[in-house]
């Protein structure tokens, strides 16, 4: 049954709510939006802040929601503070239940010494191992294979007089009884074994259901990363293209060729909601251009209204020209409210501070290396996928071109600057485009660096963002179409993992150059949504939705068509429809997505008002 409506459960939730007094406390460990689902509407769910709090020689947990984060009237205050826990001491916890579903977000149980439990904790942006982490390092916990026991949850200072794991009940033992962990014979909730065969959510509201063959959905997208990346880039086998620093041809299709043009032999179908035609047939504008530029800054190079900048990048784009100025607002390098004159200044200020950055690699002797395991992995995954980067490009082509060198100096650079996420492949496709751009070292990292403040996620060894954005996919495809949905359903689509590649990297790989960088300053102008790229997700799946259900495809069959769309796909028709779904889905829509799913605005920009 729901906890919320257990009398003894408030009761229990209420005695160990209280504050304890904070004079001598400190935190050890902060979470944004961990959530609770209370019910199985998403328009429900409470999200709010994690931490554990220590004081002296204990070691205390709060969860408190945020204010004014849910939409839903039914959720009263009142609703909002009995699942507050206030101050929980890690004496009265028994035992930790750690969840790692193959899709969605991991989750933590939290069961009191008297047997009842906290509901669900879920990690959005992950987060869970080290929470664990934290938490190991205050009391003495002893792992199982499903949950952490916490015995007596002593302070570490005490753990020798502790019982060892060796000395605590086995797993087995435990999971005959009823699948839970037990110490005498008090009862727990049943969040257990059985339960999730039914669903990975014990709110029941996680609806995804995954092929068997990908039952480890972590470990075959590390495995197949190579092929999705590697083996159908369609623009090689199409033509190579030049680009001048000062215009950009588009590939032509060549005629001759045998592969199958999509686009022609296979229509897409127009969006069927009425309410879309609202935005039909709106031109996509002239991209923006130095003189309308110079209307958008004062006196001193301030943006003055950058809300109604956005407004005309996302529907006209950046001039190729202008993008180098420009991008860099996009991407957060530069305030809109900086001066010309600021913005000099931070240019040499952050060149030196990548030059110190560099230098910590650079430094790096051959002996040193031979000692450093981790560097040696990331600087030969970064040296085999640079020069495997975008090499139709003429500013990538060649032996020996310095631009492949700067590329892969900025990555290793990277992966000593933000030293825990390191290097992933797929980074170097979205550090092409800005190197590109920028054509200046020091910029171009910088701008990398605020642009995987957004999508760093995607790149997690847990795929915590991956799994994030395709679960919302999965809702928002339910909600704006939902016999596709129902179809996906039936053919054990559910996982959206065909979709992978355009959510990694930004639809990198499925556009001309050009197009792609069209698409990309569109998105991060954040003008409709933070999300529109799920949006486009959609759009693309509807315009080729009958060919997909008539030909009855199954996963297999699925993943390579929509592979092979890649070079085929009408940009401005997509955007449109993109913007067409976002506005028709509205709040709906919005509530498909969690907070904090890749990419985000910046913590201190979504709870400025807090």
């Amino acid at each position: 049954h729901d906890l919320s409506d257990d009398a003894d459960y408030a009761q229990q939730s209420a005695s160990v709510m209280s504050s304890s007094k904070r004079s001598t406390s400190s935190v050890v460990y902060l979470k944004d939006n961990v959530t609770i689902h209370p019910t199985q509407f998403a328009s429900e769910r409470i999200s709010g802040r994690l931490k554990l709090i220590k004081q002296a020689s204990s070691l205390f947990m709060t969860w408190i929601p945020y204010k004014g984060q849910t939409s839903n009237a039914r959720l009263s205050e009142r609703d909002m503070n009995l699942y507050t826990i206030r101050a929980v001491p890690f004496t009265d916890v028994r035992s930790i239940r750690r969840h790692t579903p193959t899709l969605g977000w991991q989750y933590i149980i939290v069961v009191l010494s008297s047997g009842l439990a906290f509901p669900p904790l879920y990690f959005y942006n992950g987060g869970v191992k080290e929470f664990l982490a934290t938490m190991k390092q205050h009391v003495f916990i002893v792992r199982t294979l499903s949950s952490l026991e916490l015995p007596r949850a002593v302070p570490m200072a005490s753990a020798a007089s502790c019982p060892s794991a060796s000395e605590s009940p086995s797993y087995e033992n435990q999971e005959r009884a009823d699948g839970n962990i037990h110490r005498g014979s008090s009862s727990i909730p049943q969040h257990d074994g059985r339960q999730r065969h039914k669903g990975n959510d014990p709110a029941r509201d996680l609806s995804i259901q995954v092929l068997e063959k990908f039952s480890l959905v972590t470990k075959f997208a590390r495995e197949t990363t190579s092929q999705l990346f590697w083996e159908n880039n369609g623009f090689d086998a199409i033509e190579r293209k030049s680009y001048n620093q000062s215009s950009l041809d588009c590939p032509k299709t060549p005629k001759d060729t045998e592969e199958v043009s999509i686009q022609s032999a296979v229509p897409s179908d127009p969006l069927e909601f009425d309410k879309l035609t609202l935005v039909w047939g709106k031109p996509r504008q002239p991209p923006l251009g130095f003189e309308e530029w110079a209307t958008f800054l004062d006196s001193e190079g301030r943006v003055t209204d950058s809300k109604a900048l956005r407004k005309r990048i996302f529907y006209g784009g950046v001039g190729h020209t202008l993008r180098r100025e420009v991008w860099a607002f996009l991407l957060g390098y530069h305030a809109y409210d900086s001066t010309s004159a600021e913005r000099e200044c931070l240019q040499y200020t952050k060149k030196l501070e990548y030059e110190t950055v560099k230098k910590q690699w650079q430094s790096i002797s051959p002996e040193q290396a031979k000692r450093f395991t981790k560097f040696r992995e990331r600087k030969g995954l970064i040296d085999k996928d640079v020069v495997r980067t975008d090499r139709s490009l003429s500013f990538y082509d060649g032996d020996d071109n310095p631009n492949v060198n700067i590329l892969r100096d900025i990555l290793l650079t990277y992966s000593f600057y933000n030293f825990d996420l390191g290097y992933c492949q797929g980074m170097s496709d979205l550090l092409s485009p800005i190197l590109f751009v920028m054509e200046d070292e020091s910029k171009s990292f910088w701008c990398f660096v605020a642009l995987m403040e957004r999508l760093g996620p995607n790149f997690n060894r847990d795929q915590s963002g991956m799994h994030s954005q395709l679960f919302a996919l999965s809702k928002l495809v339910e909600l704006l179409d939902g016999p596709l949905h129902n179809y996906f359903k039936q053919n054990d689509c559910l996982n959206y993992f065909f979709c992978f590649r355009w959510i990694l990297i930004q639809f990198k790989r499925e556009f001309e150059y050009e197009k792609t960088m069209r698409l990309w300053e569109v998105l991060w102008t954040h003008y409709l949504s933070e999300h529109l790229h799920l949006f486009a997700c959609v759009s693309i799946l509807k315009r080729y939705r009958n060919k997909i259900m008539g030909e009855q495809m199954d996963f297999d069959t699925l993943l390579k068509f929509i592979n092979e769309l890649s070079g085929h796909i009408d940009l401005d028709a997509i955007l449109r429809d993109a913007e067409a779904l976002c506005i028709c889905a509205g709040e709906n829509g919005a509530a498909c997505i969690p907070p904090g799913t890749p990419p985000s605005l910046p913590l201190e920009l979504l709870y400025a008002d807090e």
